[in-house]
């Protein structure tokens, strides 16, 4: 038994759910034009599919799990799961007007062509605001269509905001922050239902691995108890007796987005020698 997992062929998701995917232990050939492989290690199929396609496809049972934009599966609208969000492949959908246009708020947008991939979401989030407003659903290239004459206004994906940038466009609301799902479906087979289970675990400990880092440093022994309080790890720090009497050597993990933070006040307190290594795979 293999779980059918899908993945977008080609754009912004695809090298990142291979990475994933990889990061996982999970071997497998992804080689140009191939639309199916199977990992030489694990229970898995590996599809290549578009991006739109895959919620589809999950709730189909072609594949029984996918990675795909969380603003594909809300747009889409199909019957599946979100098992995990992960992390990468973060965006937003945004409003966006020409940068001449005075926008002033939301009841700007009243009486305006909006073009747009994304008609459902539009449409609910302009009526959660009880605004009217014509909405033009049109594939590829939206930027350009306020240049051209076809919309007042667009919604679609922002990363940078340099692309509206070139084409004369400023954002002026957030109708969605989005990021790379893992998707199921409803209903699978006590086997696919195991091995899903078995890549969760493995991607979620690659996740916790990227956001945190291990770090080793020589604290003297009249601030260890300042230096520990700092540093609380998984359960707690590991400390170590130095050969060199009146230093300890302590061994910790910390949030990537405490970091810095906590170097200053580590330093502060007196602590040297301090390594920062990357973790691998992160299991609790």
């Amino acid at each position: 038994m293999v779980l059918k997992i899908a993945i977008q062929k080609a754009g912004r998701l695809h090298e990142e759910s291979v990475r994933l995917l990889r990061d996982c232990g999970i071997d497998f050939n992804n080689g140009v034009n191939k639309l199916r492989t199977e990992a030489t290690n694990f229970p898995l199929e590996v599809y290549f599919l578009r991006d739109d396609d895959i919620p589809q496809y999950v709730e189909d049972g072609v594949a029984e799990a996918g990675i795909v934009g969380e603003n594909v599966v809300l747009e889409r609208q199909r019957e599946v799961l979100v098992q995990e969000k992960l992390g990468f492949g973060r965006c937003r959908l945004s409003l966006a007007v020409s940068r001449t246009h005075p926008y002033q708020g939301l009841s700007d947008l009243s009486g305006l062509k909006i073009a747009t991939s994304y008609p459902v979401l539009v449409s609910a989030f302009l009526e959660k605001h009880q605004i009217r407003a014509e909405i033009h659903e049109i594939s590829g290239s939206v930027e350009i269509a306020p240049g051209i004459g076809l919309a007042d206004a667009i919604c679609d994906l922002v990363s940078s905001g340099s692309t509206l940038f070139m084409n004369g466009l400023k954002e002026v609301q957030t109708v969605l922050e989005s990021e790379a799902v893992l998707i199921s479906g409803k209903s699978l087979g006590a086997p696919q239902e195991a091995i899903l289970q078995k890549l969760l675990f493995r991607i979620k400990s690659v996740k916790r691995a990227r956001h945190n880092k291990y770090i080793l440093l020589n604290a003297p022994n009249d601030r260890l108890g300042q230096i520990i309080a700092l540093l609380p790890g998984m359960k707690s720090p590991t400390v170590l007796p130095l050969a060199e009497k009146g230093w300890s050597s302590v061994h910790s993990v910390v949030d990537e987005d405490d970091f810095w933070g906590i170097i200053e006040n580590l330093k502060a307190c007196g602590a040297q020698g301090i390594l920062v290594v990357p973790i691998e795979k992160m299991i609790i």
